[in-house]
């Protein structure tokens, strides 16, 4: 069967590895919800699938369960309640151990044969799972159906055909004949042995679950190592949708679906660390917050570890054209998800002395103004507001903004903005706040929410070497400079992109800085503290295992 499912996909995975090679705009997985291309009834029978599993267990079938746990309430309002079961890591852990002999041994065709079926089954339930990501993170609805559908689903293809090139790039077995004298020769035949590292935990994060967790889950997978999926408490649902469908095509192929299991946890009760330094434990693929995923590298020894934190993201305005194309750009790029985005731009450099705009002056205040101006506007549409902006994942972040607001010169106060389908939602928009480039103190470290400081400084020199001086020291994803001078921009790539962040260049229209697509950007530079690892390039998948060779002598 497991065959069957290779021969299914194949097309799919060489269209996928031929993406990762060129780099080009491709997906497998259609963003746009329309019941053409998901079936006309996809979008009801996704929502009554979501609103079936409300207020009941939720059953996997795994070994290790002692009881059940789970807390999650829906960011816009309304309670979740589904239990998930509660397992004893010892007994979780062995199951795993024990299922990862029969998938480790199975060819390469095999494994990703699954993996692709997985992929496929998921993106058929992407209406169910934009709910799920939706009513757990707080992102709107289309934020949720494609970031936590499509996009998700085509990071974890990446990762799969990154996994597959590389473990294909060896022949399995090859004649090696040395001649040793005048007539003599040795021949051997060598055997590659593809040897997994063992079992993979993925730990979760609370707003991106799936986009963040299947390049990891899907890579372990993929190279034969058993995966532990490990939730945030707060998101749960969208993974352990995930693990069951993944456990049915496991068990359908004739694996042991015990490759791969759930282990949920509460606020109250947490396991991640103790899974984290388990010895079982050979991999572990983390996204989060800085200060938990810099414990994650230090204590787990035992692990090859893999981690995308978060970091201080900038932007640099020196000059441009049309202002109002920049500042309109910003709006949404500053908006989306309520900043709940580890590429969202949190520090905006711009020389107190203002800028040039099509050849004409503006002041600090004015630019300032312009980009408040446009945020206002864009959010002034009740219902564009609610969809773009979601709601705040965690009570924490609006204690954030308020402290934040109690620090600088508040341009635009956080917004709490009505939302009409969801009155009980946490909504909040962007806090914009004057601060001057000496207030280091202020902007060098993560403010993660909708918190944005527009720093006057006394150049864009200074500016280049703040962002890129944030880039190195915090960490940063992205970064964005805004400039009609070419010197200007290439100072910016040597200092900005040399400090690890991705840098983006007079970006207006359609394409924002923080969205990142799959088969053409890297995600995570790896080269900053915002975190080690790549999503996804060759590094993030060839340390999930190892060649180990036999050799044998052949006569003649």
């Amino acid at each position: 069967m497991s065959q069957s499912f290779f021969s299914d996909h194949q097309k799919t995975l060489d269209a996928a590895r031929k993406a990762i090679r060129e780099r080009g705009y491709w997906s497998a997985y259609p963003e746009i919800p329309s019941g053409k291309i998901y079936g006309e009834t996809a979008k009801d029978d996704g929502l009554k699938a979501f609103q079936a599993r409300l207020g009941k267990s939720f059953e996997l079938d795994q070994p290790g369960k002692v009881g059940e746990v789970g807390a999650e309430r829906s960011p816009f309002g309304p309670a979740i309640d589904v239990k998930y079961p509660k397992v004893d890591i010892d007994e979780l852990l062995r199951a795993a151990q024990a299922a990862s002999g029969s998938w480790a041994k199975a060819d390469i065709n095999a494994r990703v044969g699954v993996c692709l079926e997985i992929l496929h089954r998921l993106n058929k339930r992407s209406f169910e799972l934009a709910n799920a990501v939706m009513h757990t993170t707080g992102q709107g609805f289309m934020m949720a159906f494609q970031a936590g559908g499509p996009h998700a689903q085509d990071r974890g293809l990446e990762a799969v055909a990154y996994a597959y090139d590389e473990m294909t790039r060896t022949p399995a077995k090859t004649m090696w004949k040395k001649q040793v004298g005048k007539e003599e020769f040795v021949t051997l035949e060598k055997r590659y042995r593809i040897m997994p590292r063992g079992v993979a935990l993925t730990i979760g994060c609370s707003t991106f679950p799936t986009w963040n967790g299947y390049p990891g889950i899907f890579a372990s997978l993929a190279t034969g190592n058993a995966v532990v999926v490990k939730p945030h408490p707060g998101a749960i649902l969208p993974l352990a949708i995930t693990v069951e469908i993944g456990r049915a095509v496991l068990s359908e192929a004739g694996f042991d679906p015990n490759v791969l299991t759930l282990a949920a946890d509460s606020h109250g009760a947490p396991i991640t660390k103790d899974l984290a330094i388990r010895p079982e434990v050979k991999i572990i693929d983390y996204t989060g917050g800085g200060e938990f995923g810099s414990w994650i590298e230090k204590n787990a020894t035992q692990a090859v570890v893999f981690t995308e934190k978060a970091g201080v993201n900038s932007i640099v305005i020196d000059s441009c054209d049309d202002l109002k194309a920049v500042t309109g750009n910003l709006a949404f790029s500053l908006s989306l998800y309520s900043g709940q985005m580890c590429t969202t731009p949190q520090n905006i450099f711009i020389p107190k002395d203002g800028i040039t705009v099509g050849g004409e002056k503006k002041s600090f205040d004015e630019v300032a103004g312009a980009i408040v101006g446009a945020v206002n506007w864009f959010l002034g549409e009740p219902r564009r507001a609610s969809e773009v902006l979601g709601a705040i994942q965690n009570e924490n972040t609006l204690k954030r903004v308020e402290a934040a607001a109690r620090e600088g010169e508040v341009l635009r106060p956080a917004g709490h903005e009505a939302n009409e389908a969801f009155p009980e939602a946490r909504v909040c928009s962007p806090l914009m706040i004057k601060i001057d480039a000496k207030q280091t103190e202020l902007f060098m470290r993560e403010m993660f929410g909708p918190i944005v400081y527009l720093i006057a400084t006394d150049n864009t020199e200074q500016s280049i070497r703040l962002a890129a001086q944030g880039a190195s020291q915090c960490g940063a994803i992205t970064a964005a400079v805004y400039s009609t001078d070419t010197k200007v921009l290439d100072a910016a790539d040597e200092q900005i992109a040399g400090a690890g962040a991705a840098l983006s260049c007079n970006l207006t229209g359609q394409i924002f800085v923080n969205q990142a697509a799959a088969y053409s950007d890297f995600h995570v530079s790896g080269a900053n503290p915002a975190g080690n690892a790549t999503l996804c390039d060759a590094a993030f998948v060839t340390n999930r295992f190892r060649f180990v060779q036999t050799r044998v002598p052949v006569a003649g």
